[in-house]
């Protein structure tokens, strides 16, 4: 990842997928936008008050994926990514495994035992031919 943006409205895209919510001028150079939960199939997220774009490089390109919201930023090594359990799902290759994030303590003192985060393989998204269109 490269940031984390404050969500600002987009120029939309004619004949564009659905996923592709638009293009944003990030620092002079047109970056297409992603809507992360329609590119995975899931209810399309509504832009709000705390909706962000995370900035990443894919295949040398910057692509902006649409979230709901980002509660924080961790580090992970690779010893604590769990493999994706085989699925028979139309893109399982897009889960590259999941990670526990430990959150801190319950009121009463009691450990919590945190989340479980699901991992994504951007590349496995295949986005990249929409870019070329975009970009």
């Amino acid at each position: 990842m490269i940031e984390v943006r404050e969500w600002e409205e987009l120029t939309p895209l004619p004949r564009a997928p659905l996923y592709i919510k638009g293009v944003s001028n990030l620092r002079g150079t047109v970056t297409p936008v992603i809507g992360l939960a329609e590119r995975l199939g899931w209810e399309p997220s509504v832009p709000h008050a705390r909706s962000c774009t995370l900035v990443v490089s894919i295949g040398g390109k910057q692509v902006c994926f649409l979230v709901d919201e980002v509660g924080g930023i961790v580090t992970i090594s690779d010893s604590e990514i769990q493999p994706a359990p085989e699925l028979d799902i139309d893109e399982a290759g897009v889960i590259a495994g999941f990670v526990r994030i430990p959150a801190g303590m319950q009121e009463k003192g009691a450990p919590n035992e945190g989340v479980v985060v699901l991992l994504l393989d951007l590349k496995a998204l295949s986005v990249t031919r929409e870019m070329d269109l975009v970009a």
